[in-house]
């Protein structure tokens, strides 16, 4: 386990991006509270396991690769760390095809529970490609 509160929040908000790329989807459930909400260019929403599960094994875009960078940790108390970053992700249809490369700006709202940190809320807006790194 990292050493510090930020790294091992650090740790888990790389771990769920692996596991997308990895398309594992137990993998992400078990880091996410239910339910969850993600706001992004499709619209705010709030889902429970069941749908995102729907939208990880079905959905028609997968994320492919990713790289994070500038990463900010805030913890507003001791069960709340609210983590903001730049991310350089690769998108590919399902059906496959080429790989398209998006600039993003996240934050990610995670909360300790019982069952240790859990993501409860995850942001995603396009950067200004001027911006981009």
């Amino acid at each position: 386990m990292p050493s510090s509160p930020r790294k091992a929040l650090v740790a888990l908000e790389t771990k769920f991006w692996q596991s997308m790329v990895d398309q594992h989807t137990d993998t992400s459930l078990e880091m996410l509270a239910e339910p969850a909400l993600m706001v992004s260019a499709h619209g705010a929403m709030k889902f429970d396991h069941a749908g995102y599960r729907k939208m990880a094994e079905q959905g028609s875009m997968i994320v492919s690769s990713f790289e994070l960078s500038d990463m900010e940790v805030v913890f507003p108390n001791e069960t709340t760390a609210i983590l903001t970053y730049h991310v350089r992700q690769g998108v590919s249809a399902r059906s496959g095809g080429s790989k398209a490369f998006q600039e993003m700006n996240d934050t990610s709202t995670w909360i300790q529970t019982g069952q240790g940190w859990k993501c409860v809320m995850h942001t995603e807006c396009p950067a200004h490609t001027e911006a981009a790194h």
